[in-house]
């Protein structure tokens, strides 16, 4: 049986490329972005602490029996600060992230 002979060929033939119809994939949706916007008021709540002293003047008449007698005074002072949470402070803004 004989070979076929293919005769050398030259620059290859392109034949018009096909356009077929765009295709759409679904929508890729990023999630999103939440902000907080804080807004502040300040108010002013005024305390009253009412005090009243009431000064007693007492006359004092000692009856010298000789028996000695001495006194001691003591003055005694409480108090307590409570810190129901932490002062504003208006040169410090809260950041955002």
């Amino acid at each position: 049986m004989q070979a076929q002979y293919f005769p050398p060929q030259g620059c290859p033939q392109y034949c018009p490329p096909q356009v077929f119809p765009a295709q759409y994939d679904p929508p890729l949706v990023s999630p999103g972005q939440q902000y907080v916007k804080t807004n502040i008021f300040n108010k002013v709540v005024t305390h009253l602490h009412p005090s009243h002293t009431t000064t007693v003047n007492k006359q004092m008449i000692n009856h010298q029996h000789y028996f000695p007698h001495t006194e001691s005074c003591v003055n005694e002072c409480c108090e307590t600060h409570t810190m129901c949470g932490v002062p504003y402070n208006p040169c410090c803004p809260p950041r955002p992230f």
